[in-house]
């Protein structure tokens, strides 16, 4: 194991947006068991710290290779391509014109209903910009056209966090 390695080369996947999440779990497991710092023991205190030092960085990578929103978000940075979010929240316009009625419908949700309504609509649209970003990076190889959409996963995982804690308001 190289530590400069990106983390699909430290886990033995090849760069996609695509993975098998079993697969990726099942290499996370082997690879902790290969660096777990009690194997470590009996050569001292500095190879245990490597050890922890790796168990880290495998768990890093772990975390940004099961999520499909920093996933997509680091194989754009990793061509050179990156999301930028906190200074650049360009996305596509038919999103923008999507995210202000959301806004409007939640400001006027009434009761649980209209908010499941809601949520099985921002559901559906994190499907489908799911699959976007799929067909942009492993398909088109298109990371500047994928950077879009991943800011409006951005954006929709957010507005899902704010449907739950209306939906927490209105049950309590």
């Amino acid at each position: 194991m190289n530590l400069q390695s990106d983390d699909f080369e430290l886990f033995g996947l090849a760069q996609g947006f695509a993975q098998d999440r079993a697969v990726l779990h099942s290499r996370w497991k082997d690879l902790q068991r290969q660096v777990h710092p009690d194997k470590f023991a009996a050569q001292g205190g500095v190879a245990q710290r490597v050890g922890m030092q790796w168990s880290v960085r495998i768990n890093e990578a772990y975390q940004r290779l099961k999520d499909p929103l920093k996933r997509a978000a680091y194989l754009c940075e990793l061509h050179a391509v990156p999301v930028n979010a906190e200074n650049n929240t360009a996305m596509p316009a038919a999103f923008l014109l999507q995210q202000m009625q959301w806004r409007e419908d939640l400001d006027q949700a009434a009761d649980v209903q209209d908010l499941d309504k809601i949520g099985l609509q921002v559901k559906q649209a994190r499907r489908d910009v799911l699959q976007k970003i799929e067909h942009l990076i492993d398909v088109q190889a298109a990371f500047t056209e994928a950077v879009g959409q991943v800011r409006a996963m951005m954006f929709i995982e957010r507005f899902e966090r704010d449907v739950d804690s209306r939906l927490d308001e209105l049950e309590n």
